[in-house]
């Protein structure tokens, strides 16, 4: 395609895909059951993290994690007694098992007794996140990963650092930072700019994106992420994972 038609193909479908109605059938759903910043934080990072498989088990399986938390997730991290995790023992969802859930919630309490809120362990005073997304991603995990854990754990947060197209926090980031019109992403994260995030590369806006000429390497790693976000760029500098959307439900729904 010519650049115009490709930069209408691709608002097209930002048009089609980016809308309220793409909510409901979305792991996106689950922070928008919230209004309060830290529920909504928390309850995205775990949608986030368990986004993998059959996107209505997603949902099924965050919501029974949240149900757990009385759906008072802020309140439940902050405060919660090892005691009052039993009930986590036996989750499990794909590979996340109860003992890494027990080490998510335990390293989320940290952060928010530590920080006060994911925001700031992410945008902290040091951090520079639009000169490398790939270092504060990999720092913000280094936090998390602080305390006591199994290494089996590590695994449910890749480290960019070390290749990894990090799908699942790039997402979270986008829900989180990008400002949307249409109410889909929160944009509550004020210390990051759209600009600085990366396009959550996966199979499926990978095939897209190689089908459409914005992606020549084969590879779903951090180095075609950051490809396939500068060309994307092209189209809009200021917010260029505005078209995850479209390259999403192309992908998602076999239109390319």
């Amino acid at each position: 395609m010519k650049f115009q038609e490709l930069k209408d193909y691709l608002e097209s479908k930002y048009q089609q895909y980016n809308d309220i109605s793409f909510i409901e059938n979305d792991p996106i759903s689950i922070p928008h059951q919230y209004t309060h910043k830290l529920d909504i934080e928390i309850s995205g990072f775990l949608a986030a993290t368990l986004a993998w498989g059959q996107r209505s088990v997603i949902i099924r399986n965050t919501n029974q994690l949240l149900t757990w938390m009385d759906h008072d997730p802020g309140n439940f991290i902050r405060n919660f007694q090892s005691s009052d995790l039993k009930c986590f023992r036996d989750f499990k969802h794909r590979t996340f098992n109860g003992t890494d859930c027990f080490t998510f919630l335990k390293a989320l309490q940290h952060i928010i007794r530590t920080f006060g809120d994911l925001e700031s362990a992410f945008c902290g005073k040091d951090s520079e996140p639009h000169k490398n997304m790939n270092v504060p991603i990999s720092r913000f995990r280094s936090i998390f990963l602080s305390i006591p854990h199994e290494h089996r754990t590590e695994k449910h947060l890749p480290d960019p650092l070390s290749g990894s197209a990090s799908k699942r926090m790039n997402m979270y980031l986008r829900w989180m930072v990008r400002k949307d019109p249409s109410g889909v992403d929160f944009g509550i994260w004020n210390q990051m700019s759209s600009s600085d995030l990366i396009l959550p590369l996966d199979v499926h806006t990978g095939r897209v994106a190689r089908r459409l000429g914005l992606l020549k390497r084969k590879q779903d790693d951090w180095t075609s992420a950051l490809e396939v976000t500068e060309s994307l760029k092209r189209f809009d500098k200021n917010d260029p994972v505005t078209y995850d959307f479209a390259l999403f439900g192309a992908g998602v729904n076999g239109e390319l």
